[in-house]
């Protein structure tokens, strides 16, 4: 579903995906999110010491790693990878691997880091290192554009009617903080906003990211916007993305962090966000 409406906001937005776009053009309303604390600073290696990075993704995952219509691997995470190997100077190889194997070819020694949207837990901290986060997918709500303000409050939403997806950390979460709200259960995401869409509904929970590209889509037709949130909480909706590496490999994690950090300061991933995120979820 991902993959459906990112493809079809490549065709509505056309330029807008490609070229760059600087931090001081972000649409205002446009978030730029920020997950590193600006009074910490990484401390680099020493130069030499991480003298080249070969990262590991998939090709199946838009619009973080994909394959664009030339069959060249392109996305978010490629992006960020060949800055992250731009800002250190280094050689940088970036190869598609199967899911299933990304872990496999970092403890393997094949590849130094995969960036490939690997859940952070217990299991993989084991034998992994992960990377500071560079990247949450807050759940958000979308409203009709044309329908009257209320606040996102359990007094806000008395007498309204959410839809949300069966069975999903969205419904968990709304019944956990808003109990007394009324939820309507639909089997799909595409059902639920359709509903938003018809004004069946006073507004859908969700997946931010997702809802980016529909709000964009001809699916949407300009019907919706954000409201509300982002809402961040781990427990429902993960810790984020963020590069694995080798248990142990204190330089490499160092590097990564550390040009993550400058990339973030030097406004190339407010740039990149803006590239494949063009109507922010933050």
């Amino acid at each position: 579903m991902l993959a459906r409406l990112f493809l079809t906001t490549l065709l509505v937005v056309g330029g807008m995906v490609v070229p760059a776009v600087h931090a001081a053009e972000a649409p205002e309303g446009v978030t730029i999110p920020n997950f590193w604390d600006p009074k910490r600073r990484v401390e680099r290696p020493p130069a030499g010491a991480v003298q080249a990075l070969r990262f590991v993704t998939t090709d199946d995952f838009p619009p973080f790693n994909f394959l664009d219509s030339d069959g060249r691997l392109v996305g978010f995470n490629i992006d960020l990878a060949r800055a992250i190997c731009a800002e250190l100077a280094i050689s940088c190889t970036i190869q598609a691997r199967p899911f299933d194997n990304l872990v496999e070819s970092v403890l393997g020694e094949n590849a130094d880091a995969a960036i490939g949207g690997l859940a952070i837990s217990g299991q993989l901290r084991s034998a992994l290192d992960f990377s500071d986060i560079y990247m949450k997918t807050p759940a958000r709500f979308v409203v009709r554009r044309d329908g009257a303000e209320f606040a996102f409050t359990p007094e806000g939403l008395k007498g309204k009617t959410l839809a949300v997806v069966a069975r999903t950390a969205h419904e968990a979460y709304l019944a956990a903080f808003f109990p007394e709200v009324e939820r309507k259960l639909y089997p799909t995401a595409d059902a639920a906003r359709q509903a938003l869409k018809n004004g069946e509904v006073d507004a859908h929970f969700g997946d931010g990211m997702q809802l980016s590209f529909w709000l964009q889509s001809e699916l949407a037709a300009g019907c919706c916007v954000f409201a509300g949130g982002p809402y961040l909480e781990a427990r429902f909706f993960g810790q984020g993305f963020s590069i694995a590496v080798s248990a142990g490999s204190t330089d490499i994690k160092s590097a990564i962090d550390s040009a993550m950090e400058t990339i973030y300061a030097k406004g190339i991933y407010a740039e990149l966000y803006l590239r494949y995120f063009p109507v922010g979820f933050f």
